[in-house]
Formats: C-alpha cells, sequence, structure tokens
C-alpha cells in the first residue's frame, strides 16, 4: 500500500530537495575524483552529470507545481508546459551525457490531423515511457495520457504533476480496465492516452510467467501466439479493450522498439553506457474506422500487431556485445 497523498508530499519532496542538494554540493570533488582514477572514470562521469541534470530539474518541477499552487493553478493545463520541460531535459541530457540517439521511422503516422489518438507500446528498458512521452509533447505536440503504476508517486514530481492531470496509476488487480476506460472517455482532438499493454518491462521470465498465466486461464490459443512472440510480452486486452470502447473515435498508434532491452539492471545500465547504438522506433497508425468489432475480433487483432513488432524487432535489433 502506498502512503496518503500528503504523507508522499511531506515526507518524498524534501527528501528530493535533499538529494539534489548532496549532489550538486559533492559533485565537484566526485567529479574530480572519478576524472582522476579508474579505467571507468568516463562512464562514471557521465553518469555523475545525467544525476547533476535529473537532480536540478525535478527539482525545479516540483517548485514550478507549487507556484502554480500558491497562483490556485493546481488543475492548470500549463502542468503539460512543466511536464513537457522536465522531460525534454532529461532528454537532452541523456543525449549529451549518455549517448542516446533515437531513430523514429513512421512518426509521422503518430499526428495526422486533430484526433484522438490511443498509443500502445511495448515495455522494455530504462527509459522507453519517458522517451515516448518527450515525443508525444514536443515531437507531436501531443497532450498526452498516461497509464502508470502506482508505485511511481513515489516521485515527487510524478506524484505532483501527474495527479493534477489526466493520467491513471493502476495496481495489479485494481480494476485497472475500469480506470482507462474512464482516462479514453474524455479523449480531445489533441490527446493520446498511452498504454503499455504487456503490463511492465519486458524480461524472458516475465514472459515465461505471462505465457504460464495464460494456459492455466485456458487461453490456449492466446498462449501458443505468445509463446511464438521471443521478444514480447503478450498483451493483456482489457485496458486495451476498454480504451477502444471508450474512445471509439480514436485511432491507434502501435510502437516497437529496440536498443534499450539489454539494460534491464543497474548492472546493464552500466556496462552499456555510453550507448554505441541508437535505439529505433517503429509506429504505425490505424485509423479508428479500420479497428474491428466485438471482443474476440479485436484481441485477435491486438495480437496480429504485436506479432507485427516482434517480427519487426527481431529484424532490426542489433546483437548484444559485453
Amino acid at each position: 500500500m502506498l502512503p496518503p497523498p500528503v504523507v508522499r508530499r511531506l515526507l518524498f519532496t524534501p527528501l528530493l530537495f535533499a538529494l539534489a542538494l548532496l549532489v550538486v554540493v559533492v559533485f565537484p570533488l566526485a567529479f574530480a575524483v572519478t576524472s582522476a582514477i579508474g579505467r571507468d572514470r568516463r562512464r562514471a562521469c557521465r553518469l555523475l552529470w545525467f544525476a547533476l541534470a535529473w537532480g536540478t530539474l525535478e527539482s525545479a518541477a516540483v517548485l514550478e507545481c507549487g507556484r502554480l499552487w500558491i497562483l490556485r493553478r493546481a488543475r492548470d493545463d500549463r502542468h503539460y508546459d512543466v511536464i513537457r520541460r522536465y522531460v525534454a531535459g532529461l532528454y537532452g541530457s541523456a543525449q549529451r551525457r549518455l549517448g542516446l540517439r533515437v531513430e523514429v521511422t513512421g512518426g509521422g503516422e503518430a499526428a495526422p490531423g486533430d484526433r484522438p489518438l490511443i498509443v500502445l507500446s511495448r515495455h522494455a528498458g530504462p527509459g522507453d515511457a519517458l522517451i515516448l512521452v518527450h515525443h508525444l509533447l514536443t515531437g507531436y505536440r501531443r497532450r498526452p495520457r498516461v497509464v502508470m503504476k502506482a508505485q511511481l508517486q513515489l516521485d515527487p514530481c510524478i506524484d505532483i504533476a501527474a495527479n493534477r492531470l489526466p493520467n491513471a496509476f493502476v495496481t495489479p488487480g485494481g480494476g485497472a480496465a475500469d480506470d482507462i476506460g474512464r482516462l479514453a472517455a474524455g479523449l480531445g482532438p489533441r490527446d493520446a492516452l498511452l498504454i503499455f499493454p504487456e503490463g511492465g518491462n519486458f524480461s524472458p521470465e516475465r514472459r515465461r510467467r505471462a505465457i504460464r498465466r495464460l494456459t492455466r486461464l485456458r487461453r490456449d490459443a492466446e498462449a501458443a501466439r505468445a509463446a511464438a512472440m521471443r521478444n514480447l510480452m503478450p498483451p493483456r486486452p482489457g485496458g486495451v479493450l476498454a480504451a477502444l470502447d471508450a474512445a471509439p473515435s480514436a485511432d491507434v498508434v502501435f510502437v516497437a522498439h529496440c536498443g534499450l532491452d539489454h539494460m534491464a539492471t543497474a548492472g546493464d545500465i552500466w556496462r552499456r553506457i555510453p550507448l554505441t547504438s541508437p535505439v529505433q522506433a517503429q509506429w504505425w497508425r490505424i485509423p479508428a474506422e479500420d479497428v474491428p468489432d466485438g471482443r474476440d475480433a479485436r484481441v485477435d487483432w491486438l495480437y496480429r500487431q504485436w506479432e507485427r513488432a516482434d517480427a519487426w524487432i527481431s529484424a532490426n535489433r542489433a546483437p548484444v556485445s559485453g
């Protein structure tokens, strides 16, 4: 169980400021030490610079949220500007310090005029949600509504800013489909609902557990199709179906990506920084009128799109090194 909002904000917001101040204070000494010793000094310096950027950007975003609250603008759309600056700053720092490069193909399909979007993306690797939100906010000038794990509210910026905008925080077995349906029902022409149908970051063990779950539920056809996909976990259709029912005029955009797949742990991130290959992403859009009707037809359609994503990842993922 998460602490209530007032407890989270009284506890974690001062902790954020303290950590950010600590990073600023110790940065010169830490930078001097990491620059002088150790064969991994450049890697450590990169991560130090990124930590400094994160601390200052997150603190600035929380302070701006506080200013809007004082001005009685706590539900104002200006919070999208706060998030845009915060995410863009992290994205830029990741480019400069961590070697992040993103190559998007089919991205123009994500902004076909003023129609609401439901964006369905795989979830794999650190920062893929940040990259998606950045592209939706900055590249396509969309207002994202994001379906997130409830635990992310332990982060002060996400807790404060995201709870002031239409977003959904879900817990396993907590009626996520109903929350997603309510979120989708209010989509406007420049809004984009972002869902990760796998329900969590990909890992081989999670994939195996998901397939076993389908087998236990006697959804044998779905289990067989899931077993044939090597790069993805099977999509959970409940939230997707709820979104499609609640927003029948929304186009659907699918996102497959690769390049962050093998960075599941802190050790993986340490070994692979700086990134030597770009993160590649493929977007494709399906107009609302081409989305099939009926639950069974939509589940089959969702699996077909997931199989397309799996095939694209297999064809584009670089071999693992190191």
